[in-house]
C-alpha cells in the first residue's frame, strides 16, 4: 500500500483511510505486532489500556477499519479517529485534539522496522493511543491538552507543553495497587521498551511533577532515561487543569534539565518485591 506517499489537499490535513487497499502482507504485519504486544503487556499495561483494547474489539485479525472503531469510540467518549498522511502541523494537531478528533496515520511500518520506527505508523497510533481514548477521564485530558496546545502556540511555549505530552501520553507510567503499570503509547507499542521501562535498573522513575516535566528535555532515538509516574488519571487531569500561563512565565527563568537528571526534591521510585514502591 502506497499510503506513505499520500497527501491531503484538505485544510485539516485529513484523508480517507481506504481500508480495502491494505494488502494481506500488511494485515499479517499488524498481526505479528499485535500478538507480540498482547503477550508482553499482560501484567505490564494498566487496566484502563487493556480495557480499552477489549471495549474497542481491537484484535490481531488485521489493521482495524477506522469507521468501525469510530462507531464504538464515539458512543463511549465522543472521540473519533481521523486519518492523516503523517505528521501534521502543530496547530492542526492541537485543533483536532481540542475537537475530540485523534489524527492517526494509515501506513504500517515495513518488516525491517518491526522493532523501531521513528515516525508514528498505524500500529503506534491505533494500538498505542486509541484504547485510552475510550476512558472518559483520559479522553478529557487529551481534549484539554489540545486546547492548551493552541494557547501554548500563541504564548511561544510549545516546547514546554510538548514535554508534557512526551512524558505522559507517549511514555507515562502509572502507580496501581499491583505496582507500576504502563499507559504511554510509545511504550505499549514497543516490545523492547515495554520490558525495559519496568524491569531495567537503568532509568529513573520519578513521581509526576508538572513544572519538573516541562523543564526536562527528551531523546527520540533511544529508550527513555527518565519516566514520570502518575498516581492516577484523575490526579493527572487535576494537576494539568489550571491555566498554564503563569507556569510558562516561571519556566522562562528556570534552567532546562537533561533527560537523566535527578534533583534533590524528586520523588524517586525504586523496584521492590515485584512492584514499584516509594524509595
Amino acid at each position: 500500500m502506497a499510503s506513505q506517499a499520500r497527501t491531503s489537499d484538505r485544510p485539516d490535513y485529513t484523508i480517507e483511510q481506504n481500508w480495502a487497499a491494505y494488502t494481506p502482507e500488511e494485515h499479517a504485519l499488524w498481526r505479528t505486532l499485535f500478538e507480540r504486544q498482547a503477550k508482553i503487556l499482560q501484567g505490564r499495561a494498566c487496566d484502563e489500556f487493556l480495557g480499552g483494547i477489549a471495549a474497542l474489539a481491537v484484535t490481531a485479525d488485521g489493521i482495524p477499519d477506522f469507521r468501525r472503531l469510530n462507531d464504538v469510540l464515539d458512543r463511549a467518549t465522543g472521540w473519533r479517529i481521523v486519518a492523516v498522511p503523517g505528521l501534521v502541523p502543530d496547530d492542526i494537531f492541537f485543533a483536532h485534539l481540542a475537537a475530540r478528533r485523534f489524527p492517526a496515520t494509515c501506513f504500517i511500518r515495513r518488516p525491517d522496522q518491526l522493532d523501531y520506527i521513528q515516525e508514528p505508523d498505524v500500529f503506534h497510533d491505533i494500538f498505542g493511543h486509541v484504547p485510552l481514548l475510550a476512558n472518559p477521564i483520559f479522553g478529557d485530558y487529551m481534549q484539554a491538552y489540545g486546547q492548551g496546545g493552541l494557547k501554548a502556540l500563541r504564548l511561544g511555549a510549545l516546547k514546554n507543553l510538548a514535554r508534557l505530552y512526551w512524558y505522559t501520553v507517549e511514555f507515562g507510567l502509572i502507580r496501581t495497587g499491583s505496582g507500576l503499570r504502563i499507559y504511554g503509547s510509545g511504550i505499549v507499542s514497543s516490545k523492547g521498551e515495554s520490558v525495559y521501562c519496568l524491569d531495567s535498573p537503568v532509568p529513573n522513575r520519578i513521581g509526576f511533577d508538572l513544572l519538573r516535566i516541562m523543564r526536562t528535555n527528551y531523546r527520540i532515538d533511544r529508550f527513555q532515561e527518565t519516566y514520570f509516574v502518575i498516581d492516577g488519571f484523575d490526579a493527572l487531569f487535576e494537576a494539568t487543569r489550571p491555566d498554564f500561563t503563569p507556569y510558562y512565565s516561571a519556566l522562562r527563568h528556570l534552567p532546562e534539565l537533561e533527560p537523566g537528571a535527578i534533583l534533590p526534591d524528586d520523588r524517586v521510585l525504586h523496584r521492590g518485591q515485584g512492584a514499584m514502591a516509594d524509595a
